[in-house]
């Protein structure tokens, strides 16, 4: 279903001439092509959704080392890439639900130390795929267990 919807949104982006969209979808169509003969089957939309994720994570790096290199210009460009990328993800959830879901984690598995991280990640990382940034999830369970 998503995928479908990435090939409609790129034809009508060539369709309005929208160069930048275009660009940006036929990378994704191309690295989802790839992941289909890497993985000799037809992508699920969870596989589709870990690329795209992947695709924005890959951006924001970038805008990071681009700003520290003064290249402002080039940072603009991978948050326009991030702009379209954006709506075909799940609706984001909010850091408190994040922090909520966290603590039920941490309350389930039994998680009292940091070196209990990794259990919490599993579970929690699971159960928010695709609806909250793993360097978040990450930065709260660190935060949560070091309390």
């Amino acid at each position: 279903m998503l995928k479908e919807n990435l090939e409609k949104d790129l034809i009508e982006a060539m369709k309005q001439h929208d160069d930048e969209k275009t660009s940006v979808l036929r990378m994704i169509k191309s690295a989802l092509q790839n992941k289909e003969i890497e993985k000799k089957q037809e992508l699920e939309d969870t596989d589709v959704l870990t690329l795209i994720q992947s695709q924005i994570k890959s951006r924001r790096d970038s805008i990071e080392m681009y700003k520290n290199g003064g290249r402002d210009d080039l940072a603009q460009k991978e948050q326009k890439e991030i702009d379209i990328l954006i709506p075909y993800l799940p609706e984001q959830m909010s850091e408190d639900d994040v922090r909520m879901e966290i603590k039920n984690a941490i309350t389930q598995t039994g998680a009292n130390q940091i070196s209990d991280m990794g259990k919490v990640m599993g579970m929690v990382m699971a159960k928010l795929k695709g609806k909250a940034d793993g360097s978040m999830i990450s930065k709260i369970v660190k935060e949560e267990l070091s309390n």
